[in-house]
């Protein structure tokens, strides 16, 4: 009995045995890569090349995808790799990036799964923070969510797209699990939840069925509502787990979003005189905002150049422009790349029919 139970534990530590001379030789070709990478920095700094280029990001990641022979799920193949460039990346130069804080946003979260851990994190107050701080050379990259599964499009953000010179250079989208958090491990004597609008309104049924009556007091950020529950007691925030851990709340309720794939997307912002427009990848968007003069039949001209040239739309959003006179702007997702001719031709027909044309930006698609 003795010897047979001595075989699965010699069996156990022989495994850990070859984990552990792997897991040395990782670190050797890791730091190999880290050496040339260092050589890529070097050359780039002589052409003046971005150190950031998403889109190679995004076709290096593409590739290990395609050769993935298992039994690492393919899911998993980009957290580790983008992880893997990031540390690379920051040997060439440290990359800046602006969001909304404070700690634990989803912002912030969006920020690491796209540009990875080893970044310089600016947290703003407010969006138009974010897009100052990206702007004015303080940060080389900023995060703007854009667009929520269950309640539609950011709109303050499609406001700012309009007079940013930032383009959109890149996007990743966060499943976004809301939690009820707050000193007190129970939902007994809540006077007010503290969250962001969106947050408070993809959580209204659960608010409505729970904690009906008491109210609900919007904040600059899911963060901040967590912040001011660890100031006072009687106070509930609604936040991701990275927010309860930051401030030191107990998750009462998990989960509450009404909708449970909630997820937002996010753009990333650069300015175009530092940070050039990624090239085709082979899986692009190109977000544009125009309007067109308010006679009948301009918004049919408008779509003619997409169907002539078969180019496809995967978003179409309007917002008012403000001018008393029942005019709107229309923002708009099509598949491919400006490089693309069928792209380029639609674009220029687009173009001559819009009372105001401005490109948004292309770049690659989220490949999460």
């Amino acid at each position: 009995m003795a010897e047979a139970a001595r075989e699965p534990l010699i069996d156990l530590l022989a495994l850990r045995e070859q984990i552990d001379r792997l897991d040395r030789d990782l670190l050797a070709l890791l730091n190999q890569r880290a050496t040339l990478a260092q050589h890529v920095g070097e050359v780039k700094k002589k052409d003046g090349s971005p150190a950031f280029r998403p889109e190679r990001e995004a076709q290096v990641i593409d590739g290990l995808k395609a050769v993935n022979a298992g039994p690492l799920m393919a899911d998993s193949v980009a957290p580790i790799w983008r992880e893997i460039m990031s540390a690379c990346r920051a040997l060439e130069t440290p990359t800046r990036v602006a969001y909304l804080g404070p700690a634990g946003t989803f912002s912030e979260l969006a920020a690491l799964g796209f540009f990875g851990s080893s970044i310089v994190k600016i947290a703003c107050a407010n969006f138009d923070e974010v897009l100052h701080a990206t702007t004015s050379g303080a940060a080389d990259f900023g995060v703007l969510p854009v667009e929520n599964s269950t309640e539609g499009v950011v709109t303050r953000s499609l406001d700012l797209f309009l007079t940013t010179p930032l383009v959109i250079v890149g996007e990743t989208s966060l499943i976004c699990r809301h939690n009820l958090m707050r000193r007190e491990n129970s939902l007994a004597g809540i006077s007010a939840v503290c969250a962001h609008p969106q947050a408070l309104a993809q959580c209204h049924a659960w608010l409505g069925t729970h904690l009906a009556g008491v109210e609900r007091r919007p904040v600059s950020s899911n963060a901040e509502g967590a912040r001011l529950a660890a100031l006072d007691s009687s106070l509930a925030g609604i936040a991701g787990e990275r927010a309860a851990s930051e401030y030191g709340l107990h998750i009462v309720a998990p989960a509450i979003q009404d909708d449970a794939h909630n997820r937002t997307r996010f753009a990333i912002l650069a300015h175009p005189e530092r940070h050039p427009s990624p090239k085709a990848s082979g899986h692009d968007c190109t977000s544009l905002v125009v309007s067109v003069p308010n006679r009948p039949g301009a918004l049919h001209d408008m779509l003619v150049p997409l169907k002539t040239h078969g180019v496809s739309m995967s978003r179409f959003e309007s917002r008012p422009a403000r001018s008393g006179q029942w005019e709107y702007y229309f923002y708009i997702d099509l598949q491919g790349h400006p490089d693309q001719p069928h792209v380029a031709s639609a674009l220029k027909e687009l173009r001559a029919v819009c009372a105001f044309f401005k490109l948004l930006g292309t770049y690659p698609i989220d490949v999460h």
